[in-house]
This record gives structure tokens, sequence and C-alpha cells, in this order.
């Protein structure tokens, strides 16, 4: 028994040792001002924040991660990773089991079951995958070492240690994604604090373990952000001989929609939409072998507030139509 905790003791060592030769002087220098700023901006005890930060732990997995997104994939490679069976027939059962919270949150909040599903099984296969890194690792890691995003992150590392303090959580204990989103519907820190809800009222805001405060805090999240009750998402169209001239299609950056359906048609891009002529989209472009064209309405865009991609929301898109598909022919059957 002594010599296995001898070796284990010897193993944290060494880990420890590795860690720190990985970490760039940027990381522990980037601690040290970030301590001092928290202590001046928000009265945190410096003393007790430094020793707090002092366990955090520069991750050479999460540089590596933050390099290779998903959204860098083409439409075509993207696609499969979230329009599976297996996650489509999850939906409909996610759907099922929680029938009720999903009915109340669109009453509340106007997003319909289907969507609030698809957004937490594109994010974590209902629940299946939650993450795997320390958020404060993650956070600090970018935060101090990423320059491309380093304001951001340092911002949401400053939220985490904010929100540990309202609602009374141990900082070191949360795990979530390369970037630090946590819970279900992997909310990052400042989203948390912004759009999470208590939808199960037991005075707690728990977004790992309560699925109703999970799903209420995604329908609050699109309300907030102009998510329209029963309005469209997104329509189908063809192009066949090109994209008229004057006319930009969007491809995976998102674009607020600002063409009207009636230029759209003048140039001879038509849609099957019982729509205004008025009505303003976006005209997307997904890379396929045959590129696909879309047209991208606001709640379209709503759903690119959630993760900056049109290709992230016509995953989301697409996968609800398939839910709700599985779960309306399950009710069939079952009648």
């Amino acid at each position: 028994m002594r010599l296995t905790r001898w070796w284990c003791g010897m193993l944290a060592t060494l880990m420890f040792l590795t860690a720190a030769a990985e970490e760039p002087a940027s990381y522990r220098a980037g601690t040290e001002r970030f301590v001092s700023e928290m202590a001046r901006k928000h009265g945190f005890a410096k003393a007790e924040l430094a020793l707090l930060m002092g366990q955090a732990r520069y991750s050479r997995e999460v540089m590596d991660a933050v390099r290779r997104p998903f959204e860098a994939k083409p439409w075509y490679k993207y696609r499969p990773i979230f329009l599976t069976d297996k996650r489509v027939q999850g939906g409909a059962a996610f759907w099922r089991e929680n029938r009720g919270l999903l009915e109340r949150a669109q009453a509340i909040y106007g997003v319909p079951p289907q969507i609030i599903a698809a957004i937490i099984g594109v994010e974590t296969n209902y629940g299946g995958n939650l993450g795997k890194h320390r958020v404060i690792d993650a956070l600090s890691t970018l935060g101090f070492s990423y320059p491309e995003r380093a304001d951001f992150f340092r911002k949401e590392l400053e939220a985490l240690l904010l929100l540990t303090r309202e609602e009374s959580i141990d900082a070191l204990g949360l795990r979530g994604s390369y970037a630090g989103a946590m819970g279900l519907p992997q909310f990052i820190p400042s989203s948390y604090r912004a759009y999470a809800v208590d939808f199960d009222g037991d005075g707690r805001r728990n977004l790992w373990e309560s699925k109703a405060d999970a799903i209420g805090s995604v329908g609050n999240y699109f309300q907030q952000h102009g998510w329209k009750a029963g309005g469209p998402v997104a329509l189908t169209t063809r192009i066949t001989d090109g994209v008229p001239r004057g006319i930009a299609p969007a491809g995976k950056k998102p674009v607020k929609p600002s063409i009207s359906l009636d230029r759209l048609k003048a140039a001879g891009i038509t849609a099957a939409a019982h729509l205004p002529g008025t009505t303003r989209v976006t005209l997307l472009r997904l890379q396929a072998p045959a590129p696909e064209y879309w047209l991208g309405l606001e709640n379209f865009y709503v759903i690119t507030r959630y993760n900056h991609s049109n290709l992230y929301a016509m995953a989301v898109y697409q996968l609800s139509r398939e839910i709700r598909t599985a779960y309306e022919a399950e009710r069939f059957i079952r009648k």
C-alpha cells in the first residue's frame, strides 16, 4: 500500500511538473494580472483568489482543440456529425420524457420543443457529453495564452468567478467544453449569468443536473435574442444559373437578414412559402459537392446567436425537423 501511494504521489508530481513545463510565460503572468484586476474591480480577496487561480492549469489539449473547431469543416462533412439516426431518436425520446417542460417553455418563450431538443442534442447529445475539461483551466488557458481571442476568454473567466461566487459553486469542480461552455445546453459563463433560469423552482439555476432548468434557459436565451414564436426558420431554394449579380450569398459567417423576398424573386430566386414579399432573408450557400442554397430568416439568425456559425444553425434546424418527424411518427403508432 505504501509503495502504491508513493508511486501515486510521484505520478502526480510528474504530471504537475510536465504541465508547468508546458506553460508559456504568458500564462502565469496573465494569472497574476487577472488576480489583481478581479480584486480591484469586484472586491475578491486577493490572497484567496491567488490561491484559487494557483490551482488552475494550462492545457495543451485545450489549445489544440480550439484550433480545430467543427465549424471549420465544410457543410457536407459537418452535417453528418449531428444528423444521425441515434441523435434523431435521442431527440424524440428527450421530447417524450420532458414533454410537459418543453410545452411549458414553448408557452412562456415561444420556442418549439424540437428546437430546444435539437440545441441540447447538438451541444451535449442530451446530456451524454457534458465536457471533460475543467472550466477554469480552459478559460485561463485561452484567456492568457490564446492571443487571437484572449480578451473574450478573459471576460468569460471573469464571468465564471462572478457566477461561482453568486451561486456558491466550487469553481474548481466545474467541467465543460474546451471553450468553457457548461451544462446540458453548454452556456458560457456570461450567458449562464444572463440567461439561465430556475425553471424547476428549487431556488437554484442548475444546468448540469436539472433538465427543467436547461430547457427553460434555452427558451429564455432564444426569446431574449429575438425569437419570433410561430415564425419560419429557413427555406430551401434552387439556383440553376448562378447567383445573380449584386446578391452575395453568406457562407459560414452569419449575416443578419437584409434582402427582401421581392428582390430575390425579381432576380430569379424563389422559395415555396406564403410570406410577404417584404420579408427579409439571408441567402445562404452551403459547401457540398453540389452547393446547397437556403434562405435564412430572422429565427435562423437567432440560432446563430447561440453559436456564431451558419453551419451550426442549419444543423440545429435540420435536426429539429428530423426530431419532430420521429416524435410525431411514434405518437401516431401509439395511437
